[in-house]
């Protein structure tokens, strides 16, 4: 009986593993490899983020922030100057895009969409090694305009979506996986706002670099 009981253990175990992943395959989920941070990895550095958008001082503030979420993690020391660090993170933002989700009866603006793209990377700083890459790491947050009850303006869901990315890339960077989203090309939209509401894709390398403008102010 011992024996039959066990088998049946088994074989039910057996069953929910392949039933978990083949959920997993419909579902389209990927996550991230699972790495072990290097023990000769002390102390930890960001470098300045690059800007490929035409807004400026985005890549400031959220170098700033993934600083600030080292810091308070607390897990490994950081440091200000990459001479110092063992390992240094390294990233560009490439897409940021603000679209009007809901209007309401005045046909105005009611909700929007706000939508980053960046490529990130951790090295080994001595040595030069890529220990791991996220190309096109996306973060989205959707909210009202501030006149609305709960509203938020656009700086606020920057600062809600730099959040996002900090969280991410320590989680990452300390702990080897995290919750990781890269945009497919195909996702990215080919029209977006006009005027100064969003940010068109990446151009490519060979055209003349675009002017950067103040980030646009809330609706």
């Amino acid at each position: 009986m011992n024996h039959l009981r066990s088998a049946a253990q088994i074989g039910f175990a057996a069953a929910l593993a392949c039933l978990l992943s083949a959920c997993s395959e419909v579902s389209g989920y990927r996550g991230p490899s699972t790495i072990t941070i290097p023990p000769n990895v002390q102390k930890i550095g960001v470098r300045p983020f690059r800007n490929r958008t035409q807004f400026f001082g985005l890549e400031d503030k959220l170098r700033l922030r993934v600083e600030e979420e080292f810091i308070r993690d607390g897990r490994l020391p950081f440091v200000n100057r990459e001479a110092e660090a063992d390992g240094v993170v390294d990233g560009e933002i490439v897409n940021y895009i603000r679209q009007v989700v809901t209007y309401d009866a005045n046909n105005q603006p009611q909700e929007f969409r706000l939508w980053v793209i960046m490529n990130v990377r951790f090295i080994q700083r001595a040595d030069n090694v890529l220990l791991w890459e996220e190309p096109r790491l996306e973060q989205e947050y959707r909210y009202f305009v501030e006149t609305s009850p709960g509203g938020r303006t656009e700086e606020e869901a920057r600062e809600v979506i730099w959040d996002f990315f900090a969280r991410d890339i320590v989680k990452r960077t300390i702990e080897g996986f995290g919750s990781v989203s890269s945009a497919s090309e195909k996702k990215v939209p080919t029209e977006t706002l006009p005027s100064n509401d969003a940010t068109p894709t990446i151009k490519p390398q060979t055209a003349p670099p675009t002017p950067q403008v103040a980030p646009p102010l809330p609706y």
